[in-house]
């Protein structure tokens, strides 16, 4: 069994062969593994992110990285992706928020309603 990585689009067994990156991982008891890196760079892979499998009648093995979800803001997901990873190479930049500044922003907003469930109007599209 062949186990072929592409991006968006299925690689004929010809263009497949043309295109020569190999990795290797293991599997451990549970039948777990970790996606090698170039693996992952070549399908855009992120923590958190969907693999589909696909298994073609000649027994070949595609993985495919499963598109975001309609409501899925890929802006928001890599800015979040990006303090994560700054957070993880630079705890010491992590501070404290001022008590102060916590009384203060709740001082502003005690009598806000807002309701976050609530369609924006059409001004505020």
């Amino acid at each position: 069994m062949r186990l072929h990585y592409h991006r968006d689009i299925l690689l004929s067994p010809d263009r497949a062969m043309s295109i020569k990156v190999e990795a290797e991982s293991t599997l451990t008891d549970r039948y777990q593994t970790t996606v090698p890196e170039p693996v992952r760079q070549a399908l855009g892979l992120g923590k958190r992110d969907k693999i589909r499998y696909s298994i073609r009648p000649d027994g070949d093995v595609t993985l495919h990285r499963v598109a975001d979800a309609p409501n899925d803001d890929p802006v928001i997901r890599h800015f979040l992706g990006f303090l994560a990873r700054d957070l993880a190479n630079h705890p010491e930049r992590l501070q404290a928020v001022d008590a102060g500044f916590v009384q203060r922003l709740q001082s502003l907003t005690t009598d806000v309603d807002v309701d976050l469930d609530a369609a924006l109007s059409a001004e505020d599209e």
